[in-house]
């Protein structure tokens, strides 16, 4: 196998706007677990909102998908994205799961539970690392990154939007530095800030199990779902919402205007607008920036928390990257 190397001429466009830095690769927290068998494809097929089928199929399959598992009343449990291994419809399929390593074990126990008797093996992969590469822009930049290299390794885009970059999964103790020349390690938090203020999700802080909805975080914004595939665990609720057309609160970015406190804004903090009004919820964040759970007709209003009798200002905004029927 080589390494599938996917230059995207949208990531080009968007590196431009780095030009002279190198690409910055950001080690994740993370977990990688191996779904294998005849029917991997079909297994999963039927547990995530995406179209599944598409990696194992005939051409120009996608190299990764992203998706979440909703449980029955249609709330997220799990975020993940998916990545095809094998290489052809000839070989056996292979594709890594990469989830919230906090989630690791209870979607191992999700996963077996509706096994049954499919020809599938699901396992960790300890002995896998995931980063987030960010690409700069030195001379060659894109066609820079490599087109082949160690047969364990994996580098494609991130599935969801083109602004996160690419995803690379290497061997533990992988020199990043033959990999992609010139990339440099960067600090996890600052990957953190940059996914806050472009508004995308990851993980259970940003998804609470069970509470998040998947058109309300944005789903179908990010590539994560199907509206054309058969059943699957918590369709019916989506389905319906979709056809509806109605999601009045949105996962937007938030940034806060004044000194925070010390403690930092809690998770799940209520968010007002200046007239005292309910706007939504804080979920979580970095620094001056979040993400928020926001009404959208009151998205562009003047909003704070309240802390301890202390007013918190912050703004939310709309990122560059929906949509543009969707930003108005």
């Amino acid at each position: 196998m080589l390494v599938r190397a996917i230059t995207a001429p949208g990531l080009r466009r968007w590196c431009r706007g780095r030009r002279g830095a190198a690409a910055a690769c950001f080690p994740l927290g993370r977990a990688l677990l191996g779904v294998r068998g005849a029917d991997a494809a079909v297994f999963l097929q039927g547990l995530l909102t995406n179209d599944v089928t598409q990696l194992v199929a005939a051409g120009d399959a996608p190299p990764a998908l992203y998706a979440h598992a909703l449980n029955v009343q249609g709330r997220c449990l799990y975020d993940v994205i998916l990545y095809r291994l094998h290489g052809s419809t000839a070989e056996e399929p292979h594709i890594l799961l990469e989830c919230d390593s906090s989630v690791l074990d209870s979607i191992q126990k999700h996963l077996k539970l509706y096994k049954i008797r499919r020809k599938v093996t699901i396992a960790p992969c300890p002995d896998l690392s995931l980063w987030a590469v960010i690409p700069g822009e030195q001379p060659g930049d894109a066609s820079s990154l490599p087109k082949c290299a160690d047969p364990a390794l994996l580098l494609t885009p991130d599935p969801r939007a083109e602004v996160m970059g690419w995803r690379l999964i290497a061997k533990k103790g992988a020199n990043l530095s033959e990999i992609i020349p010139g990339s440099q390690v960067g600090d996890v938090q600052d990957y953190h800030r940059h996914r806050y203020k472009q508004g995308i999700p990851e993980g259970v802080k940003d998804l609470p199990p069970g509470v998040a909805l998947p058109l309300e975080s944005n789903l179908a914004f990010l590539n994560g779902i199907s509206f054309s595939k058969g059943c699957y665990i918590g369709q019916e609720l989506t389905a319906r919402t979709h056809h509806m057309g109605v999601i009045r609160k949105r996962l937007l970015p938030v940034s806060f205007q004044e000194p925070l406190p010390a403690a930092g804004i809690p998770e799940g903090a209520e968010i007002l607008t200046e007239a005292g009004k309910r706007a939504g919820k804080f979920r979580a964040g970095g620094g001056e920036l979040g993400i928020a759970l926001l009404r959208l007709a009151h998205a562009n209003e003047p909003l704070c928390v309240n802390l301890g009798g202390d007013s918190v200002k912050l703004r939310a905004t709309t990122p560059q990257w929906w949509p543009k029927a969707a930003a108005k």
